[in-house]
């Protein structure tokens, strides 16, 4: 089936180990949206956090953020919302205190109308975390305790980063809860770097759940959708997908699930996914 649509995974797929979209992803982009194949990106990263990366990028597309609780245009406007609603967010915290110090609740605000990512303390020095919070300053708030930051606002969800053992442990913790079940939990797995990122949201959040969602609004079917990822969190969006492709540098376990598997991050695999799947079997050539 030919694709119309494609969802991109940014980090450890479209992005490079510089966080950076190469000049061969950029183009490849562009000579698909010329011949009207549309795009989504569909990313873990909050919306302001994700759309410098973009810029490169000079077609029209739409964001899928936050591990899928939100929907943006690229010019900032919000198309869907699934937030946690602030009582659920407090049980969380309740449940995770001896994780407080990689914990983080995160809202959607506009920049202007309050900080966006609410920590208890910022280890700005931290070896790992430190570099995302320099570069995120300007929207970190601290406040002690961090149970004070839900004051009936909903956050789009309880965010934590650190070892990849401690998020594990963590994973395990939340799904053993007696309200398990009002929960969806995205994992993101560094292994090389010892970095997880773990997302709490609303339990009926995902990117695949989300890619669906868009897909649908815009009148295409799943077996003209491919989805390009490299993580765990990347999953429901996989499987969302008529075409799943991982990335040479995925997870092993994406590895083991028998999708189709281009180069890496460092060597512009989603363009070489782009021309052979969607712009080279759209003309009949083999390449």
């Amino acid at each position: 089936m030919p694709i119309q649509l494609i969802a991109l995974d940014l980090d450890g797929t479209l992005l490079n180990q510089h966080s950076q979209i190469t000049p061969e992803n950029a183009n490849a982009i562009h000579d698909a949206a010329a011949r009207g194949i549309e795009f989504v990106i569909v990313t873990g990263r909050r919306f302001d956090f994700a759309l410098p990366t973009l810029e490169p990028l000079t077609c029209d597309l739409h964001l899928i953020v936050s591990n899928g609780a939100v929907i943006k245009s690229r010019a900032g406007r919000t198309i869907q919302r699934s937030l946690l609603p602030a009582a659920t967010a407090l049980r969380v915290l309740d449940a995770t205190v001896d994780f407080r110090s990689g914990l983080s609740v995160i809202f959607d605000r506009a920049r202007g109308e309050g900080k966006q990512v609410i920590l208890e303390r910022a280890e700005w020095d931290h070896p790992v975390r430190g570099p995302y919070l320099r570069r995120n300053r300007e929207v970190i708030d601290e406040i002690v305790p961090l149970h004070l930051c839900l004051d009936g606002e909903d956050p789009i969800q309880v965010g934590y980063a650190g070892s990849c053992p401690n998020a594990r442990a963590l994973k395990h913790r939340l799904e053993s809860l007696p309200f398990a079940a009002e929960l969806s939990i995205a994992l993101t797995e560094y292994q090389a770097r010892d970095l997880s990122i773990l997302d709490v949201l609303h339990r009926s959040v995902s990117k695949g759940a989300a890619l669906s969602t868009w897909a649908q609004r815009r009148g295409i079917s799943r077996e003209n959708v491919m989805a390009i990822g490299d993580n765990f969190n990347d999953l429901e969006m996989l499987s969302a997908a008529g075409l799943p492709v991982i990335m040479g540098n995925a997870v092993a376990d994406l590895k083991l699930l028998g999708y189709a598997v281009t180069a890496a991050n460092t060597e512009s695999g989603v363009a070489a996914a782009i021309r052979k799947y969607a712009l080279d079997a759209g003309t009949g050539e083999e390449k």
